[in-house]
């Protein structure tokens, strides 16, 4: 479906904002490598990505943000701090999305200090809030880095802990994966049968009578598996205590002042938050410097976990009040994606795009 003139226009206009305070623009190809994209996500991106394949380039997709080669480029030869910004189309499939274009424009901004992170996450939310003042867009704001630090301080296995941190940006699987590891569901029947069949004799003498491997697996690999099984199904479940804290922290949503007051005594009880909960009060103060209504801001604990999975800390998106449509503007802050592009460096990093073409419905009314 063609971009109309009107989100066009509207993408120039923002871009010409994001230019005038500061940003450097830049243009990253069409066509990404896939395998960039499916080492940081693994194959779940291809349910949310257009892939071709390339008899030079091998296996390619289109763009599906601009994000991650922002980061590569700025990570390969970008100096500090820097700040960039983009215009150009995004391709994600849609099927389960309802009526979303699978073809649309985005807008965007990234910013490279390693200075004042807190300083840095209030400067890109005061600048697209700014930007939409006009729209009267509710904003929302929250913070991947506590969930995720609640999760590893969880009293379990690793390999638990990696499952839970794997999925957080899936909320049904991540929901399923804490009710069974804290024994608050019994497995399901198929499962139960298959360690009750682990249980009777070694993996390895188990496959070697199943007959020739058939699959993509070695043999290896599905006796470490069946390993792995047996040995989750023998450790103890999380603490009743640990998991009630946990769904204390993904219900949180409230207005941000009272919602740091509340992770603040969630704290006392998860000492692993402080650190993530300490850096959300001096961003807090840092908004307010710029003259966000903090007390009015709303948070929610769980916001960002169903976007493309590099935020790692501070998230925010800007929603219209009418129903089904995505946000107007997203982003949030990713210095883990930085250290995995940066082969060896790192650097603290935080942005977000808006959708010019919804800014357009909704100043003509469409939307």
């Amino acid at each position: 479906m063609p971009v109309s003139p009107a989100a066009r226009a509207e993408a120039e206009r923002l871009y010409a904002a994001l230019r005038a305070a500061g940003a450097l623009p830049v243009e990253t190809d069409i066509l990404q490598p896939a395998e960039v994209l499916l080492d940081l996500y693994g194959e779940d991106i291809r349910a949310r990505a257009y892939v071709t394949a390339d008899p030079l380039r091998g296996e390619m997709m289109l763009r599906p943000d601009f994000t991650v080669p922002v980061v590569q480029m700025h990570m390969a030869h970008g100096a500090e701090p820097a700040r960039y910004c983009y215009m150009g189309e995004v391709f994600r499939r849609q099927e389960h999305r309802g009526p979303r274009a699978s073809e649309y424009l985005q807008v965007g901004y990234e910013m490279f200090d390693r200075t004042d992170p807190a300083a840095a996450d209030a400067e890109v939310f005061a600048l697209f809030a700014d930007l939409l003042a006009p729209l009267a867009l509710r904003a929302a704001t929250g913070d991947i880095g506590i969930l995720m630090a609640a999760v590893r301080a969880l009293d379990t296995t690793d390999r638990r802990k990696a499952a839970l941190l794997r999925h957080v940006w899936r909320p049904r699987r991540f929901r399923a994966l804490l009710d069974r590891y804290a024994g608050r569901v019994a497995p399901a029947p198929a499962r139960a049968r298959l360690l009750e069949t682990l249980a009777g004799a070694a993996p390895e003498a188990l496959l070697a009578d199943a007959g020739p491997v058939i699959g993509l697996r070695a043999a290896d690999e599905i006796v470490a598996r069946a390993q792995a099984l047996l040995d989750d199904a023998a450790h103890p479940p999380i603490d009743a205590g640990q998991a009630e804290l946990l769904d204390d922290l993904l219900a949180l949503a409230d207005n941000a002042p009272a919602a740091l007051e509340r992770l603040e005594d969630l704290a006392v009880d998860m000492p692993a938050i402080v650190p993530a909960v300490e850096r959300m009060a001096a961003r807090l103060d840092a908004l307010a410097a710029r003259g966000v209504a903090v007390e009015t801001l709303a948070f929610e604990a769980s916001l960002g976990r169903t976007t493309l999975e590099y935020y790692d800390g501070f998230v925010f998106s800007f929603h219209a009040d009418a129903p089904g449509l995505p946000p107007v503007a997203s982003g949030g802050r990713y210095d883990a994606l930085t250290a995995v592009l940066g082969q060896g460096r790192s650097i603290p990093a935080v942005g977000g795009i808006i959708r010019p073409g919804l800014v357009a419905a909704l100043r003509e009314g469409r939307a």
